[in-house]
């Protein structure tokens, strides 16, 4: 079970961390990642980790400005979100897959419930 939290009502050009735990029977490696689905567009990829931590992979939309990291002893990921843009704004999702060697972009295995980000202008 994955569980987000940290969303919320943000001004243009500033800052949230989303953080995301793992509960629950987890494989022994994961990969863990974020997406996001606003109201107008299909979900999509935002940021992914692998289980050490040393590859990541962001969305061109959010390079430079958004940074996944995890800490694997509290089973969470975390996206700290800078410069935040109108466009930021949808849901956002954490995800696992049962493989931690990449930073994939797809294929996740269990989803969250997701947590609201708003960017007003």
């Amino acid at each position: 079970q994955l569980q987000a939290s940290g969303g919320g009502l943000v001004q243009a050009g500033g800052s949230l961390t989303l953080a995301c735990v793992a509960s629950g029977r987890t494989s022994s490696s994961y990969a863990m990642a974020w997406f996001r689905q606003s109201s107008a567009n299909e979900r999509e990829f935002v940021a992914a980790i692998n289980w050490s931590g040393g590859l990541t992979n962001y969305a061109d939309s959010v390079k430079g400005r958004f940074t996944i990291s995890r800490t694997n002893a509290k089973k969470t990921v975390y996206l700290q979100m800078n410069s935040l843009k109108p466009e930021d704004t949808a849901v956002y999702y954490c995800a696992l897959k049962y493989s931690g060697q990449l930073a994939y972009t797809s294929g996740y295995n269990s989803w969250g419930q997701g947590t609201q980000v708003t960017v007003s202008s």
